[in-house]
């Protein structure tokens, strides 16, 4: 699973892109997919960074899904009209104590 930042703004979009771009080129898995949780301040770029990351993920023959997506970003999603673009996935359930 690849991690997003906790901040992913027009400033930050880049550098996080490339990187989830090799990460995720580098993967052998079927599907891809993105840890969206850490994410605390974002803007629209967050948006076109995962979409720009699913559509490398689909050039590559690879599936592509987002995890514990924040409710504002998954707003946001849908005002724009993308939100059935980016397939989401629950959360991981926090591992039980010991």
């Amino acid at each position: 699973m690849l991690v997003l930042p906790a901040e992913v703004t027009q400033s930050q979009a880049e550098t996080c892109l490339a990187l989830l771009r090799t990460a995720a080129r580098a993967s052998r898995e079927g599907e891809i997919v993105i840890d969206a949780a850490p994410l605390e301040r974002f803007d629209s770029s967050a948006l076109a960074v995962l979409l720009e990351c699913r559509r490398d993920c689909l050039a590559d023959g690879k599936r592509f899904a987002v995890a514990g997506m924040p409710p504002r970003l998954a707003e946001l999603a849908a005002l724009y009209g993308v939100a059935t673009l980016l397939a989401t996935q629950p959360p991981e359930p926090a591992p039980a104590p010991d």
